[in-house]
């Protein structure tokens, strides 16, 4: 009588669902972390200057990034030319000219263009606008910094 081994027909496998299920669920969970904010975007890089802070609530917001790009609320104006910049700020602010206007434009941005969202904003009859800027830097806190 002759016993066969049945060993040799077991081939190993590699069961790939295992793996393929954590790779979903890493990446269900990653999505669903993500965080959406609009001013993560937009990166600035505000000027520096001392003094009290505003609470501006209802502000309109204008913003003007590094390259000179604008926008006003969560909307980009799509040409820098001060007519369609007038244009996007009426469109988004409406008819409330007497709301305060927040402007928070880059530290580097050209200075044009943020003479021409003041030019806007003044022909357009808004008279309540602020500068945003970052808070002076805090002096150097090492052991051998003298004050």
């Amino acid at each position: 009588m002759r016993i066969r081994d049945h060993r040799a027909d077991d081939e190993p496998e590699i069961n790939l669902v295992p793996m393929i299920d954590v790779i979903l669920v890493l990446i269900i969970f990653f999505v669903v972390t993500a965080t959406f904010d609009a001013r993560s975007v937009i990166q600035l890089e505000l000027p520096r200057a001392t003094g009290e802070q505003s609470e501006a609530e209802q502000a309109l917001v204008v913003l003007v990034n590094a390259e000179g790009r604008y926008f006003v609320g969560d909307r980009e104006v799509l040409r820098t030319d001060i007519a369609s910049l007038k244009e996007t700020i009426s469109e988004v602010a409406g008819s409330e000219r007497d709301r305060p206007v927040m402007l928070r434009a880059d530290a580097r941005t050209p200075y044009q263009a943020v003479v021409t969202v003041y030019d806007a904003l003044g022909q357009l009859g808004f008279n309540r606008i602020m500068s945003a800027t970052a808070p002076p830097a805090a002096p150097d806190a090492s052991p051998g910094a003298t004050q």
